[in-house]
């Protein structure tokens, strides 16, 4: 368990940076994101094209809680993302993560404009 947060905390410093390859060399090639209410990526290469977009300017995030159990991770805080006008908003989230074999899995994202 402590090995699954560790392995998320470095793969969300990696995206701060901008490290996108980075970050998905901490997930499986068959990793599922889940955007509750919005999309599903299936593929490491369907996330990797998401994230052109999506982060091209990378996320600020503050984690404010992590909790471990098995073979899950979830974290919950803010973060500021650009939305649909182009404009920095900023919105709480829960990331639930599903770890396989250390790997990042799948992912299930509720993100929500306060």
């Amino acid at each position: 368990m402590e090995n699954n947060k560790a392995t998320l905390e470095k793969a969300n410093a990696a995206i701060t940076q901008g490290d996108h390859e980075g970050f998905l060399s901490h997930c499986t090639e068959e990793t599922v994101w889940i955007f509750v209410g919005d999309r599903t990526l299936k593929g490491k290469e369907a996330v990797r094209e998401w994230m052109a977009t999506a982060y091209a300017e990378p996320p600020k995030f503050r984690v404010e809680t992590f909790i471990a159990e098995g073979d899950y991770v979830t974290a919950i805080g803010k973060i500021s993302l650009k939305d649909d006008d182009g404009k920095t908003a900023l919105y709480d989230y829960c990331d639930v993560w599903r770890f396989r074999d250390g790997l990042m899995d799948e992912l299930k994202a509720f993100v929500i404009k306060p």
